[in-house]
Formats: structure tokens, C-alpha cells, sequence
């Protein structure tokens, strides 16, 4: 799976997407996806990554409470 950085505007690729769906988790592993080799494995905040589109990660990616409600 692609995402993209959303500072710099790289693409990564996600090594683990179990890491990357666990609310738990602020961090998922990746490779930054620039040149023509292979990069070397990286540790990307989920907090700066989105979609290609531009679209924001689901919260039940993010927030461990995303079911709570907001008072």
C-alpha cells in the first residue's frame, strides 16, 4: 500500500499493514519510494501520513477511542 508523506509529498510504501490499522500504534514501518532503488526501511508517524488523494487515515487507524463520543 502507498501513502504519502504529507510535509514533503513522498510516496511510502507500508511495509506493515497490521501496524498501520492498529489504533494502537503511532508509528508504521516503510520505505520512501524516490530513485530507482530500493530505499532503505523507515519509521513514518502515522499523524503525517494521507492517502495519495490527499484523504486523511481513517481514525480507527489513529485513535485508540475513536468510538467515544465528544462532549
Amino acid at each position: 500500500m502507498l501513502l504519502q508523506e504529507k510535509e514533503s509529498g513522498d510516496l511510502i510504501e507500508i511495509i506493515d499493514i497490521e501496524t498501520l490499522i492498529s489504533p494502537t500504534q503511532n508509528q508504521v514501518a516503510g520505505r520512501i519510494q524516490a530513485g530507482e532503488e530500493e530505499q532503505d526501511p523507515a519509521h513514518f508517524e502515522k499523524d503525517k501520513l494521507v492517502f495519495p488523494s490527499g484523504e486523511v487515515l481513517p481514525r480507527c487507524w489513529t485513535e485508540e477511542n475513536y468510538k467515544a463520543q465528544v462532549s
